[in-house]
C-alpha cells in the first residue's frame, strides 16, 4: 500500500463523515426543529423514551448529535436525568441505521442491462449527486432544497465508501497487514483500537464504516470486528462527554450515564459471548471473513439486545452518575439568576438545530415578556395604592428583563450565524426585534413608577376629571399590551392587527389629555408641577403604545426586505378599510368624558 492509497482512504473518509454531516443536516432542515424538539418532550413512558430516541437518531444519522442534544435538554432543565438514560438507550439502537445505509456500497450487480447497471450504488449514487445538485442550483423552493441536500449527502457519503474500498485492495495481498487484523481478534485489544480510533475521529459510525470497508476486501474477520465495534460504541462517548464541559452538573451527570451505559453493555458483552465461547459452545464464525451486511446485521443486534437487558437497570446508572458527582450544597441551594429563570433553556447545543433554537429562544422571551408586563402593570398600581415594596419590585423586575435582553440577544446573534431557511430567519429577526421592544417597556414602567412615588412623597393627587381621563387611558395601555404581548406569544395574526388601530387612538388619548391638562391649569384647577407627572405619565403611555405597535408588526411582517416604517404605512393606508373601521371602534371604547373642561 503506497502513499497514495494512504491519501486515497483519507480521502474517502473524510467524503464519508462529511457525506453523513451533509444529509444529517439536511434531515434535520426538512424536520425543522420539530424531531429535536420532540426530545425535550419525553413523557412518562419509558418504552416511548426508548423509540423516540432511536427514531429521532436514526433520522438525524448520528447517535453523538443526539447525546449531544440530550447534555442540553438536562442542562435547560427540560429532561430529567432518569429519562436521559431512555433516550440514550434509544439513540444506540437508532445509531445502527447508518451501517445499513453503508453496507449498500457492498452490493453488487452481475447484470448487463442499463436497470440493473444503475442500481449498482456506484451508479445510483452518482444519479442521485446529479438530480441533488441540479435541484439545488435551480429551485428557489426550500423543501426541494433539503430533500435535495439529503440526496447529495447520500451520494456524497456512498461515494466516500467506494474511494475506502478501493484504497484497501492492495491490503488483501499483504500477509503483514493480515497479520496486524489478526492482533485485534484479541477481545481487550480490539476493543482499546476501537475506543481510541472512534474518540480520535468523533464518530462511531466512521469507525464501523471503516471495519465495513475492510471487510469488503476480505481483509477482517468477525473475530476481528466484533471487539472493534465494541469499541467504537465506547469511544463515541468522547463527544458527548466533550460537550457537557461547562455545563450544570445535571448534564455532566448525562454525559456520564451515556459513557457508563456503553461500558457496562460493553463488558458484559465481552465477559458473556467469550465466556460462552471459550467454555460451552465455540462460533466457528468467528473465523469466518466479515461482511459489511453482517456488520450491520450484529451491530443492529447487539444494540437491541443491550437495551432489552440493561432497560429494567435505568436508574442504575442515575445512581451511579450521583456516586461519580454528588450533590453539592450550591446545587441543592439553587442560588443564582440563571438557576431562577429559563435563561438557561438557551443551550449553545442547539445552535446547530435552527428549529429547535429559536422554539427555545420563543419560550424565553415570552418569559421576558411576562416579567415586563408584570413590572408595567405593577407600576400603573402605584397609582393607586403605593407600597414600597412594590416600588422595589418593579426595579427588580426591570434588572431581570435586561437581564433577559443581554442573554437572548446574544443568543440569537450566535444563532444568525447558522444557516437558516428563510422562515426561520424571519422568526429570528421577529424575536431580536421584539425583546428590544419589551426592554423599553421595562423602562417606562420604572418611568411610571416614579411618577407614582413622587406622587406619594408630595402626598399629591390628580383631580376628578383628569383621575377620570386616566383611568381611560389606562385601560387602553392594558388592553393594547395584552393584545401585543399575546399576538406574540401566540403568533396570532389577527390579534395583532388590532394593536396599530388602538395605537392610533391612544395617540390622540395623548394629545387630548394633556390638552385638558392646559385648559384646567388657566383655570387654576391644577398645579403645574401635577401638570409634569401626567405629562410625564402620559408620554411613558403612549411610548409604550409606540413598542407594542412595534412588536405586533414584527408578527405580522414576513417579508425582512420590507422596512417597519413601509409596512405600518401600507397597513394604515385610508385606502384600508378594516383598518378605518378598528380605529373608530376603539375611538368609541376609550372616548373621554365630554365637556370635561366646563366642570374643572
Amino acid at each position: 500500500m503506497d502513499i497514495f492509497s494512504v491519501l486515497n482512504l483519507i480521502g474517502g473518509l473524510a467524503l464519508f463523515l462529511y457525506g453523513i454531516n451533509v444529509m444529517g443536516d439536511g434531515l434535520k432542515k426538512t424536520s425543522g426543529g420539530k424531531l429535536e424538539s420532540v426530545l425535550g418532550k419525553i413523557t412518562s413512558n419509558k418504552v416511548l423514551a426508548v423509540l423516540i430516541g432511536a427514531g429521532v437518531t436514526a433520522v438525524m444519522q448520528s447517535s453523538s448529535a443526539t447525546t449531544v442534544m440530550i447534555v442540553g435538554f438536562v442542562n435547560s432543565g427540560l429532561m430529567e436525568l432518569a429519562k436521559s438514560v431512555l433516550v440514550i438507550m434509544g439513540a444506540n439502537i437508532g445509531a445502527t441505521i447508518t451501517p445499513w445505509v453503508m453496507s449498500l456500497s457492498s452490493i453488487g450487480s452481475s447484470g448487463t442491462s442499463v436497470i440493473l447497471n444503475l442500481l449498482k450504488p456506484s451508479a445510483f449514487s452518482s444519479v442521485l449527486a446529479i438530480i441533488g445538485v441540479f435541484i439545488i442550483l435551480i429551485s428557489k423552493n426550500t423543501k426541494k432544497k433539503n430533500i435535495a441536500q439529503i440526496m447529495v449527502g447520500f451520494a456524497v457519503l456512498m461515494y466516500g465508501m467506494t474511494t475506502m474500498s478501493d484504497a484497501v485492495k492492495p491490503l488483501s495481498q499483504s500477509a503483514e497487514f493480515g497479520d496486524i487484523m489478526m492482533m485485534f481478534s484479541n477481545p481487550i485489544l480490539g476493543t482499546l483500537v476501537g475506543v481510541i480510533l472512534t474518540a480520535v475521529i468523533q464518530s462511531s459510525s466512521a469507525t464501523v464504516g471503516m471495519v465495513q470497508v475492510l471487510s469488503t476486501s476480505g481483509l477482517i474477520t468477525y473475530g476481528t470486528a466484533i471487539p472493534l465495534m465494541i469499541g467504537a460504541n465506547i469511544g463515541t462517548c468522547a463527544t458527548c462527554l466533550l460537550s457537557s464541559i461547562g455545563t450544570s452538573r445535571n448534564a455532566r451527570r448525562s454525559a456520564l450515564i451515556h459513557l457508563y451505559y456503553n461500558i457496562v453493555r460493553g463488558i458484559l458483552f465481552l465477559v458473556v459471548f467469550y465466556s460462552i465461547n471459550s467454555f460451552v459452545y465455540e462460533f466457528g464464525f468467528l473465523s469466518d471473513n466479515a461482511t459489511a451486511v453482517g456488520i450491520a446485521f450484529f451491530y443492529t443486534c447487539l444494540s437491541i439486545a443491550s437495551a432489552l437487558v440493561l432497560f429494567p437497570f435505568s436508574k442504575l446508572f442515575v445512581k451511579l452518575s450521583y456516586l461519580t458527582l454528588p450533590v453539592t450544597e450550591d446545587e441543592a441551594e439553587l442560588t443564582g439568576l440563571s438557576a431562577k429563570l429559563n435563561i438557561k433553556l438557551l443551550d449553545e447545543r442547539f445552535l446547530s438545530s435552527p428549529g429547535l433554537a429559536i422554539e427555545q429562544a420563543k419560550k424565553v422571551a415570552c418569559d421576558m415578556a411576562a416579567y415586563t408586563k408584570e413590572a408595567l402593570f405593577m407600576s400603573i398600581d402605584l397609582f393607586e395604592e403605593y407600597k414600597e415594596k412594590k416600588a422595589k419590585k418593579v426595579i427588580d423586575l426591570e434588572e431581570v428583563v435586561d437581564h433577559y435582553e443581554d442573554e437572548l440577544g446574544n443568543y440569537l446573534v450566535k444563532l444568525s450565524s447558522h444557516q437558516m431557511d428563510e422562515k426561520d430567519s424571519i422568526a429570528v429577526s421577529m424575536i431580536l426585534h421584539s425583546i428590544g421592544d419589551f426592554e423599553r417597556i421595562s423602562d417606562h414602567a420604572c418611568n411610571i413608577m416614579g411618577s407614582a412615588k413622587e406622587m406619594h412623597e408630595k402626598c399629591m393627587a390628580f383631580t376628578k376629571r383628569a383621575e377620570e381621563e386616566v383611568a381611560i387611558f389606562t385601560h387602553a395601555i392594558k388592553d393594547i399590551v395584552n393584545m401585543a404581548f399575546d399576538s406574540f406569544e401566540k403568533a396570532d395574526m389577527k390579534l395583532a392587527a388590532n394593536v396599530e388601530p388602538l395605537e392610533e387612538v391612544i395617540d390622540g388619548l395623548n394629545i387630548e389629555i394633556k390638552k385638558r391638562h392646559v385648559k384646567r391649569l388657566r383655570k387654576g384647577k391644577c398645579s403645574i408641577e401635577m401638570g409634569f407627572i401626567l405629562s410625564d405619565l402620559s408620554t411613558n403611555y403612549e411610548r409604550v403604545s409606540d413598542h407594542c405597535s412595534n412588536i405586533a408588526l414584527s408578527v405580522l411582517q414576513k417579508d425582512e426586505e420590507i422596512g417597519n416604517h413601509e409596512f405600518q404605512t401600507e397597513l394604515t393606508s385610508k385606502d384600508n378599510e378594516e383598518y378605518t373601521r378598528k380605529v373608530q371602534v376603539f375611538g368609541e371604547k376609550y372616548a373621554l368624558p365630554k365637556k370635561s373642561e366646563e366642570n374643572h
